[in-house]
């Protein structure tokens, strides 16, 4: 809500665009740029969730996001994000929902909003079968975004305990809320309203890092592949594999050299990179 209706209505047409805007990157059966942005996160779900790269890897993911909407797209503005701890006591009357100055709301598939038409055709079992956004609200989920569930992130002082952390509660409650494509852990980004809550999840980390700046820079651990059983907010009871993609890490111990794929949308790059929001490759500020 701290957007004008003429900037909603800006951001909303970028992502239109690129709903519309044929794709690039030789990815099989996409047809536009989102369905590449769509395959980039389908394509590594077991690598993206549950490890160390989790919040290196969304917060590139909604760059190279905002990137296409502002090169391909003429959009003027930046990333949005969703103050989800605004709107964990009242889910359903967030602005982010309005059918008309918003993302629209419910249903199997979606009834109302911007986005009713829009079509998806990539999916994790290799189909390519047109199917819509699909959402089931829940306001008991999303209840988890409460503030004091932030704060006791803020608390950890190790980058393993906050990514644990933040890929619980905030994260898992922005995804449980919104409901339906938003908790298939590979098709969520299907949905435009993903970038909204991955922005957000992005800002909290940040502020996390800014509590100590100099260590947090540089504070990476964690595994490369998810624990066996699943992890909080990331794929349940993921078999570990064999064949792990070659993410540039000796072992499984992810580091400041882990790369970071985007398969061929735009150059990959490694979490070093992108750990200072201010820095060359994100260039970013959150404004409250």
């Amino acid at each position: 809500n701290a957007l004008t209706d003429e900037e909603k209505i800006a951001y909303v047409e970028a992502e239109k665009c690129l709903q519309a805007k044929p794709a690039q990157a030789g990815t099989e059966g996409a047809e536009n740029r989102w369905d590449e942005l769509h395959w980039s996160h389908i394509s590594q779900t077991s690598y993206i969730h549950g490890v160390g790269g989790f919040l290196p890897w969304h917060r590139y993911f909604v760059r190279v996001h905002e990137h296409l909407l502002q090169s391909e797209c003429g959009y003027e503005g930046g990333q949005p994000y969703w103050n989800e701890t605004a709107d964990a006591s009242d889910l359903l009357s967030s602005v982010v929902l309005d059918p008309d100055s918003g993302f629209g709301g419910d249903g199997n598939c979606i009834t109302d909003g911007p986005f009713v038409d829009v079509r998806l055709r990539l999916n994790a079992n290799g189909a390519t079968d047109p199917y819509c956004i699909y959402c089931s609200l829940s306001a008991r989920d999303f209840s988890s975004a409460v503030q004091g569930n932030v704060d006791a992130c803020m608390e950890t002082t190790s980058y393993e305990d906050a990514r644990n952390c933040f890929e619980g509660s905030p994260h898992s409650a922005g995804h449980g809320g919104v409901g339906g494509l938003m908790v298939n852990v590979a098709l969520s980004p299907g949905d435009p309203i993903f970038f909204l809550h991955h922005a957000y999840i992005d800002k909290i980390w940040w502020e996390w890092q800014e509590l100590d700046l100099e260590a947090r820079l540089i504070d990476m651990s964690g595994t490369n592949q998810p624990r066996s059983g699943g992890s909080p907010g990331g794929p349940p009871g993921l078999e570990l594999r064999a064949d792990t993609f070659d993410y540039g890490d000796p072992g499984n111990e992810t580091t400041l050299s882990h790369i970071l794929g985007m398969v061929n949308i735009v150059p990959d790059a490694i979490i070093a990179e992108v750990m200072d929001l201010r820095g060359d490759l994100i260039c970013a500020e959150y404004l409250d």
